[in-house]
């Protein structure tokens, strides 16, 4: 059914078009054009974050840190693999997949690292990512305010996760 949704959604939208006397083919081409022009706009806060996850990610700050509070963690009963994605998930999306994906593949996806990190991603967002684009895409520059409560959002999402799948797993 799924497969069958969004050709069925297009074809609504055409339908609704036509019906309308709008020219669809041409009102398509007119917006892919007007595209180009956000694309332009976008690529530099794209480009700069871009930039700046790899080099965070590169540098060994995040395994520097992560080794310095390890024995916080283990008064905590917070696994040390789970970190990483707690960490990069407000600043990558892709990132923090493949820290889920490894964390699952190496531990499974029901053991306690497998849930806790699969609950983790799905209470999270990714704050500097939405910031970046949504921001940029209109020109806010001024982000403080946003920034700081996606950031709490982000830590309620991570305590919230920590406490859910210790109590229930």
């Amino acid at each position: 059914m799924s497969s069958f949704f969004i050709p069925m959604l297009i074809f609504l939208v055409i339908l609704y078009a036509s019906l309308k006397k709008i020219n669809v083919y041409d009102s398509f081409t007119e917006g892919s054009t007007e595209s180009f022009g956000m694309i332009l706009k976008l690529f530099p806060s794209m480009l700069a974050m871009i930039v700046a996850v790899n080099v965070f990610l590169k540098s060994g700050i995040l395994e520097a840190f992560i080794s310095l509070i390890e024995p916080i963690l283990k008064l905590l009963y917070l696994p040390s693999e789970v970190l990483p994605m707690a960490i990069i998930r407000p600043i990558s999306g892709s990132s923090s997949l493949a820290i889920l994906n490894n964390i699952l593949t190496n531990h499974g996806p029901d053991s306690f690292l497998g849930r806790l990190a699969s609950v983790m991603q799905g209470s999270t967002d990714t704050t500097f990512y939405v910031l970046t684009l949504y921001f940029g895409s209109v020109g806010i520059k001024k982000i403080r305010y946003s920034l700081w409560a996606g950031l709490f959002a982000d830590l309620i999402g991570i305590l919230s996760s920590i406490l859910f799948v210790h109590l229930f797993f």
